[in-house]
Order: C-alpha cells, then sequence, then structure tokens
C-alpha cells in the first residue's frame, strides 16, 4: 500500500470511528430516556462500527508494512482479515439484538416512545447514507477490501435506522390511537434490525474468507494484463499468465518467449521491461515474476525458419 492510499483509507476509517462513537451515543441516550428498544438495538449497530472501524484501520496499518522474511509477498491480506473481524463482530452483534427483542416481545412490558427519537433516527439515516457513500466510493478508488465491508456496515445501519423509524413510528401512532397492540411494532423493529445485521455480517465474512484465499484472475479480469505483455520489444510470445489476488493487490506470473540466440543480459533486460511496464500502468498489480524461455520455432504462435542462425538479437 502506498503512503497516499494508507493516508486516503486512514482518514476514512478515523471518520467512521468518530462518526459512529457520536450516533452510538447520540442513539443510545435517546433510545434508553424514550424507552426505543428498536433505538436501542440501532445504537447497538453503531457501536459494533465503532470496533469494525478500529478493525480497519489496524488492517490498514498491517497491510501498509513492507515484505519480510515470513511475508515475502507483502501484507495485503491483513485488510481482508479484518475484514472477517468486523463481519464477525456485525454477527455477535445481530445474535445479541435479536436476543433482546424476542425476550421483550414475549414479556410484553412495553410503552411507546417519546417523540424526540424519531428526529434522533432521522438524523442518524442521513449521516450513515453520507458516510457509506464516502467510504464505499474511496475503498473502490483505492481497491481495499476492509474499506469496502466498512462501508457495508455503514449501509446496513442505514436499513436497521430505516426500520427502527417504521417500529418507533409504529408504537407512536398506536399511542395516539389507543391501540397497544402497535407497541410491539417497536421491538419488532429490533429483531428485524438484529436480522438485517446478521444477512449483512454472514455476505461479508463470506467475501472476506473468499479474499484470504489465493486465487487466479479470470481470463477476461487479465487480459490486459497479457496484451500488454504482448506489445513489448523482445517479447516473441506470452506462454503462459497468471494474475493471483493477494489481498487488495494483484501478483503476475508470466512465462515469455524471447529470440534463443540473444545473450542473457538481453533476455533479462526484456524480462525486467516486462515487470516495471506492467507495475506502472497497472497500480494494483505489486510484483511480477517472470520466466524466460527460448522462442520455439515449432510453437504455433509464429511460423520461423528454424534453420536460421542470422536473425536479428531482438524479435518482435
Amino acid at each position: 500500500m502506498t503512503k497516499e492510499r494508507f493516508k486516503q483509507a486512514e482518514l476514512g476509517a478515523w471518520l467512521g470511528i468518530f462518526g459512529n462513537i457520536a450516533l452510538a451515543v447520540m442513539k443510545g441516550t435517546a433510545g434508553y430516556f424514550s424507552g426505543s428498544k428498536a433505538l436501542i438495538a440501532d445504537a447497538f449497530h453503531s457501536a459494533s462500527d465503532v470496533a469494525g472501524s478500529c478493525a480497519v484501520l489496524v488492517g490498514l496499518k498491517a497491510a501498509q508494512r513492507p515484505p519480510d522474511e515470513d511475508h515475502p509477498y507483502g501484507h495485503g491480506k491483513a485488510e481482508p482479515i479484518a475484514a472477517i473481524v468486523v463481519s464477525v463482530l456485525m454477527l455477535v452483534v445481530g445474535l445479541e439484538i435479536a436476543v433482546q427483542s424476542v425476550k421483550a416481545i414475549y414479556t410484553g412490558d412495553l410503552e411507546p416512545p417519546k417523540g424526540y427519537a424519531v428526529i434522533v433516527i432521522g438524523i442518524s439515516i442521513i449521516v450513515k447514507e453520507a458516510m457509506f457513500q464516502y467510504k464505499y466510493r474511496l475503498g473502490k478508488r483505492l481497491g481495499s477490501q476492509a474499506l469496502i465491508a466498512n462501508a457495508w456496515e455503514h449501509r446496513s445501519d442505514v436499513y436497521s435506522s430505516v426500520a427502527a423509524l417504521a417500529g418507533v413510528g409504529g408504537a407512536m401512532v398506536g399511542h395516539y390511537l389507543g391501540n397497544t397492540y402497535l407497541y410491539y411494532l417497536d421491538p419488532l423493529a429490533g429483531l428485524v434490525v438484529a436480522v438485517l445485521i446478521l444477512k449483512m455480517g454472514y455476505r461479508l465474512a463470506a467475501e472476506a474468507v473468499h479474499s484470504t484465499m489465493d486465487h487466479v484472475l479470470h481470463q477476461e479480469d487479465s487480459a490486459d494484463l497479457l496484451e500488454t505483455v504482448q506489445r513489448i520489444k523482445g517479447v516473441i510470445a506470452v506462454d503462459d499468465l497468471r494474475a493471483r489476488e493477494h489481498g487488495h493487490y494483484v501478483i503476475v506470473d508470466v512465462k515469455i518467449s524471447v529470440n534463443p540466440k540473444i545473450s542473457v543480459q538481453e533476455g533479462h533486460d526484456i524480462a525486467r521491461t516486462v515487470k516495471y511496464t506492467l507495475m506502472k500502468k497497472f497500480s494494483h498489480v505489486s510484483d511480477v515474476f517472470i520466466h524466460v524461455n527460448p522462442y520455439d520455432a515449432g510453437y504455433p504462435y509464429k511460423n520461423a525458419d528454424s534453420g536460421q542462425d542470422d536473425y536479428p538479437t531482438l524479435l518482435h
């Protein structure tokens, strides 16, 4: 991770931490004094986002560390691991909220929330949607799995706030109409919030686990890499090219064929050109490993006279 990329990602993480702390305190306080189970559940959701943003920040700091003896390919996997931590936190919080909501529904000891709970939820929806848009676009631009996961936490918090708004509003309508059955809408909304959190946590966990495993990019995703190598002077053929994701970046393994009559130094220079061209043109490529083969005239890339001894040093 470059220093500029890290600074932008770190800013996004800190924004999430302070924003979620403020929202958690605001919603928790309002939920407690207004007697809204849904708003308290929503506050716990924001509190889990604080822990999630902290996990993202730790992952970003680890990911920027340079390769070492134990991690020769860098620390890029730290970000999806941080995303897994975020997902687990969401699952735990979702289960806790579900249990508390079911208990409230079962006991039936319910009171309508105070009116200011609606105002607090409205503020939460606006702020969380703004945070989602900012972090999601930043994560996409920087290629940060952890930031994207954290952004989706904000979006799930928007959904949970909308559910809480419906529950609180319904319970308040029940109070004005004298219908106590509508009081159940508040804890029911808390249960809906829990389901949303669990669903989002599961999806993010599945994506993060997938990202921690090395997998080769599909052919259509590596087509630009292949075309770039084929255009480099001195490369007669690309025998094989595999690009594998390693966290937020990509490592490329490529086998090229060059003129068998050139010197070892010239073959090395071609390989070096391939490496630096790929890394300069594609910002997500962090390293390139190249194997240089002597071109076989019988190989079905090009037709060449294998008996010709005086062809030029570089073929293209």
